[in-house]
């Protein structure tokens, strides 16, 4: 009862989290920092600059949440979101309607653009709710929904909300580091994601940015922002300025380190490269699952590279699957969410574990378990 806690190494190959680069573990141990500390401003510095170069940005107003992607997202909304103002939500999975929650908390006057689970974001669906509703403010969407495995074409969708003067809110949890995300280009005012997905950090991170546009937005908000943690007049306060920073919270130091060092690797890849490696190994995933009778729940136009939803074949009990591959070869694989509950296994192939090596020893302990 009283000896230190060692938890088992497992081989995390479910939604999230992934396992963490040695280099960022060894980071997260260094010797921890006051929030305030002038070195440690510096390195704020530097995570926003690498943050930037992940999110394809010049957005000033991007930084580090410290919590988990769900902070990023009621952030998000949040600060957009003023009570009375209509939102579009385009919901297809368990995420998107996580957001559907936090409008109404809000007091936003929510339309709900329904897509079948599995499936991406259908355009012409987005435009049709905007031709009925053409004083929305805020249109928000998931771009990998976890839940699903299915990845939604976000320019177009941001370019249609744009068409009838709404702002657009991305959720990019799961696609950050490992797919294609041009905040810029495809002008997004607000996104946010996590530290260990795509990112292969810890988790308890919400890296997030927002366009200038959506900054003087919230400046200009006849309704203070509902919330003091996430408003981003106060936060910004402390991430951003030359001079003195005002205390905002204690941020933790040392996750801070391991995110740092993240995407540092990151870079040194090249993000370029990490999208193709991502899309490159999920192929081959693909592939080998299909030669032991797997197959995938999404098509392959419209697939997360880096997060597979496999049909669960009949008569397999999935639950006894999972709990095998954990006791048999300590490989976690995550069950299915909302609607898809125990019609598929979520297999994550994200950040460093995004290889050959963990591919074949998926499918060895998938074959050992099914037989």
């Amino acid at each position: 009862m009283n000896n230190s806690f060692t938890p088992y190494n497992r081989i995390l190959m479910g939604p999230g989290p992934s396992n963490v680069h040695p280099r960022v573990l060894k980071a997260l141990s260094k010797p921890a920092l006051g929030h305030l500390d002038p070195q440690f401003i510096g390195l704020m510095d530097e995570i926003k600059e690498l943050l930037k170069y992940t999110f394809k940005t010049e957005n000033e107003a991007t930084f580090v949440l410290s919590g988990p992607g769900s902070l990023g997202m009621e952030a998000s909304l949040i600060n957009l979101i003023q009570p009375g103002d209509k939102v579009v939500v385009c919901v297809g999975g368990y995420f998107a309607n996580r957001m559907t929650q936090i409008v109404e908390k809000i007091g936003g006057k929510l339309v709900v653009v329904k897509e079948m689970w599995g499936r991406v974001i259908d355009p012409n669906k987005l435009e049709d709710a905007l031709k009925q509703n053409p004083d929305t403010k805020v249109v928000a969407f998931v771009h990998a929904e976890t839940s699903t495995g299915a990845l939604s074409d976000i320019k177009t969708l941001s370019e249609i909300a744009h068409k009838y003067g709404a702002m657009v809110i991305a959720d990019t949890v799961t696609s950050l580091g490992a797919v294609e995300v041009r905040i810029d280009e495809w002008e997004i005012d607000a996104a946010y994601s996590c530290s260990q997905k795509g990112l292969a950090c810890v988790a308890g991170m919400s890296p997030i940015t927002f366009s200038p546009r959506a900054v003087e937005h919230i400046k200009n908000r006849n309704i203070p922002v509902q919330s003091w943690f996430n408003d981003l007049n106060l936060i910004l306060s402390y991430w951003n300025g030359p001079r003195k920073r005002a205390y905002h919270h204690t941020a933790p130091s040392n996750q801070f380190y391991g995110l740092h060092e993240a995407l540092l690797l990151l870079k040194e890849e090249g993000i370029d490269n990490s999208w193709k490696r991502h899309k490159t190994n999920s192929d081959k995933l693909v592939a080998r699952l299909k030669e032991i009778g797997l197959e995938p729940l999404v098509p392959e136009s419209e697939r997360i590279p880096n997060l597979l939803t496999i049909k669960i074949p009949d008569g397999v009990d999935e639950l006894k699957v999972r709990t095998d591959l954990l006791n048999k070869h300590n490989l976690e694989i995550g069950a299915g969410l909302g609607e898809l509950a125990g019609k598929v296994w979520r297999i994550g192939l994200m950040g460093y574990n995004s290889n050959e090596k963990m591919i074949d020893y998926c499918i060895n302990s998938l074959k050992d378990v099914l037989k």
